[in-house]
């Protein structure tokens, strides 16, 4: 047996086929075994793992130090226990416990034999779930890792926010055709220019209410289901107005918004250029009544009296509206927004809200914590989503980047769909109902759910085109989603890459989600480093065993065999290589003669 081992080793020394995996991935292992290749296996209980610099001699496991850095002249391998993963919808408790249990699995096999007899070399591939975790000494002599370093231009929603801001500047691509408009609270200038689209928003909002009713009763007046709320969930409701629903507005209420609106056409029109004209928000409009009016419309159903000229008006304002605001086909009547932590994930303090002054006092709740801790974005909630069963959902969309120098792109042709637990509803902003990550659906109960919502509240993406196809749009997903995440995942990289660590050797798995809205389009949300490969289903045990099969193919076997299956993954992206724009020997040599004077 320990000859076996041992003949075993020294080819997979010879062929360079020595991997380590950091994290919960028994798929990964399993399909690295099965190519010969021989694992060196990763401490799980704090301790670290270090070699003398130009040796190779067997290495003993040491307690990792605490509160200092690694000591100088030594290579070290030194996972700490599973930490949290930034990019991962999954829980990093399970993360560790399902670790702790492969730590322990075949350890009587021959495996753990081999792992021993190669403990004293550099892995040739790491998979791991945190790149931090490797020493930086270490880590250039490993020559594929699935992770790159500084992703927070795109792996953070602060960071996804600010990169997309700059799209204009690498490509002709309007960000708010895919991406719902979002603010950093934490910048003075975007606070400011939050509060303005939400005044903005409200007043457009408020021409819709004019123009809409609910069968005989007023706008707004839609009855809340009763709540059930899990303790700990923080929800922000319209406030009810001490005016009382029955007392009417004030009469200039509808000429106002007609007046801001109508100033903010000019504005897009680019009609303030030549003239003082004020923004739309720094007019003579009290803006805090204003606001409280339409709160007590489109919350509380007060009714609004408007003339055949003022309903015309509010008809051919939205239609002009329409051609310039290419996300007022996602706002609804409500004027609702998502406030989201910066440096959490898995849904985890996430919160809708309907009030301005909600928005504010939340975002400054944390205002004595660390800088980095207290940020938040706010953007625009998709009033208006595609509803399966009237049932809220997302798509989680896997694709790699194994270049980002020049960018080489790979789009992977199977996703899945996460459901919400309860029917969507604008009335109760409940996280069962908004937010569909697993991790938050996990501790919701469906209350008479609809038999045709499957029970896992996940489905595959051939289930859900075959709901199109019943829906009589069959030609949807691939005329409309496919090219539209494609097209968002491309800007979303192209401005963020020169933020991102780029190393020789390296890919990364990513996990985008998108929404998408009544007219079938997609809007992107954020973009996941390390996404989850826990299933929780069915469908996820299947498709996260594939993506993870197949990314391995598209890195590892595709070297030596470019012909080779790539499974579902296609080529999305690769950046022509740019010519050197000097050639050697060039002489920038400026010739003249100076000027006589007069």
């Amino acid at each position: 047996r320990f000859r076996k081992a041992k003949l075993h080793v020294e080819k997979a020394i010879k062929e360079k086929k020595i991997f380590a995996v950091q994290g919960p991935y028994p798929i990964i292992r399993r399909l690295l075994r099965a190519r010969g290749w021989v694992e060196r296996k990763l401490p799980c209980n704090g301790k670290q793992l270090k070699q003398q610099p130009g040796d190779q001699k067997k290495q003993q496991p040491e307690k990792a130090a605490s509160g200092g850095g690694d000591e100088q002249g030594e290579t070290v391998l030194n996972p700490p226990p599973w930490p949290r993963d930034n990019g991962n919808k999954g829980d990093s408790d399970e993360d560790t416990k399902e670790d702790s249990r492969q730590c322990n699995e075949d350890s009587d096999d021959i495996h753990e034999l081999m792992s021993f007899l190669v403990q004293d070399q550099v892995p040739n591939f790491l998979w791991t779930i945190r790149l931090s975790s490797i020493d930086q000494k270490l880590l250039p002599r490993i020559e594929v890792v699935n992770r790159y370093p500084r992703l927070y231009a795109l792996c953070t929603k602060e960071g996804l926010c600010q990169s997309l801001q700059n799209l204009p500047w690498f490509q002709q691509v309007d960000f708010n055709t895919f991406f719902p408009r979002c603010y950093r609270l934490g910048i003075e200038d975007e606070q400011e220019a939050f509060i303005e689209d939400f005044r903005l928003t409200a007043a457009r909002s408020l021409l819709k209410l004019a123009l809409q009713k609910v069968g005989d009763r007023p706008v707004g007046t839609e009855q809340r289901p009763k709540s059930d709320k899990v303790p700990g969930d923080c929800i922000a409701h319209p406030m009810l107005s001490t005016a009382g629903p029955c007392s009417p507005p004030y009469p200039q209420l509808l000429e106002e918004a007609l007046e801001v609106c109508e100033q903010h056409l000019g504005v897009l029109g680019h009609q303030d250029i030549d003239r003082n004209t004020p923004s739309p928000c720094r007019t003579c409009i009290d803006w805090d009544r204003f606001l409280q009016e339409y709160y007590r419309v489109a919350h509380e159903g007060t009714r609004l009296v408007l003339s055949r000229e003022q309903r015309e008006q509010c008809q051919d304002l939205l239609q002009r509206l329409e051609e310039q605001l290419p996300q007022l086909c996602i706002e609804g009547n409500l004027n609702v927004w998502i406030l989201k932590p910066s440096a959490k994930s898995r849904g985890r303090g996430i919160v809708c809200a309907t009030r301005l002054e909600e928005v504010l006092k939340q975002a400054r709740s944390c205002s004595n914590l660390s800088a980095r801790v207290c940020e938040w974005v706010v953007q625009k909630y998709v009033e208006r989503p595609l509803t399966i069963f009237n049932t809220k959902f997302d798509i989680r969309q896997w694709f790699v980047v194994t270049d980002w120098k020049p960018l080489t792109v790979w789009f992977y042709r199977e996703c899945y769909l996460r459901f919400c637990s309860r029917p969507f509803s604008l009335c109760h902003l409940e996280p069962a109902r908004h937010l569909c990550n697993v991790s938050v659906q996990k501790r919701y109960k469906a209350l008479h759910p609809d038999p045709r919502v499957p029970p896992e509240k996940i489905w595959s993406n051939k289930q859900f085109q075959a709901h199109l196809a019943q829906l009589g749009r069959a030609d949807a997903w691939q005329q409309v989603m496919v090219p539209g995440m494609k097209a968002a995942i491309l800007s979303a990289l192209r401005c963020a890459r020169d933020q991102v660590g780029s190393r020789k050797g390296s890919f990364e798995l990513f996990g985008a989600d998108f929404l998408i809205g009544e007219d079938f389009r997609p809007w992107l949300l954020e973009i996941n480093s390390c996404p989850t490969m826990r299933p929780s289903s069915a469908v996820t045990r299947r498709l996260c065993a594939n993506v993870q099969r197949d990314t391995l193919r598209l890195v590892l076997d595709r070297k030596e065999n470019p012909a080779c299956s790539i499974g579902a993954f296609e080529l999305l992206y690769r950046e022509a290589a740019v010519a050197s724009c000097l050639p050697v020997g060039l002489k920038l040599l400026v010739t003249g003669s100076s000027l006589k004077k007069a």
